[in-house]
């Protein structure tokens, strides 16, 4: 054989050992299911942490860039992902929804500002997810936008999503500006 042939059996053989030690154990049982309000929160946390993360790592010199004039700008988007969660947050704990989905950018002069009411909103929607923990989560509530009954966890994951939405929207502005989103690089 030759000596590329070799090279290529000693990756391949590398390759199979590397995949049978990170195969799960046949004769270890499987990890339990997480409870249900633990799977909301893990899936709350993790969009959170990732718009958390575009907060603080974008620059403040391009925090009112728009990719078009039609828009949002980068920091009005973050305070509409973050300021709509409120109408699950004050729900959630049996209070009014709040008067608007998003507060005003005039009302945040800097970049410190948006990142801190960021990290509140979403540390907020976390904290009422443990407060409602798995006996709250199918409590009833109505969604003030669809004039229905829905149940905390329904109700909880239709925001991860819109996290999800928006987060998505955002990586295409880093994208448009010439940056590289933080979950886009390389990791170290």
């Amino acid at each position: 054989m030759s000596k590329a042939g070799w090279t290529l059996a000693l990756i391949l053989a590398a390759t199979l050992a590397t995949a049978a030690q990170d195969a799960p154990k046949k004769d270890t049982p499987p990890k339990p299911a997480l409870s249900p309000s633990q799977a909301v929160l893990d899936s709350w946390n993790d969009v959170a942490r990732k718009l958390n993360t575009m907060a603080e790592d974008f620059p403040e010199d391009k925090y009112d860039f728009k990719p078009t004039p039609a828009q949002r700008s980068f920091a009005e988007q973050l305070l509409h992902a973050a300021g709509a969660n409120y109408y699950f947050t004050n729900l959630a704990n049996g209070e009014k929804p709040p008067a608007e989905e998003a507060p005003p950018r005039a009302n945040f002069k800097s970049k410190a500002e948006i990142v801190a009411f960021v990290k509140k909103a979403m540390s907020d929607g976390a904290d009422a997810i443990k407060k409602k923990g798995d006996a709250g989560m199918n409590d009833l509530k109505v969604d003030p936008f669809a004039n229905q009954q829905t149940r905390v966890i329904d109700y909880a994951y239709g925001f991860i999503e819109h996290m999800g939405e928006h987060y998505g929207q955002l990586a295409v502005y880093y994208r448009v500006a010439g940056l590289v989103p933080p979950e886009s690089r390389p990791k170290k």
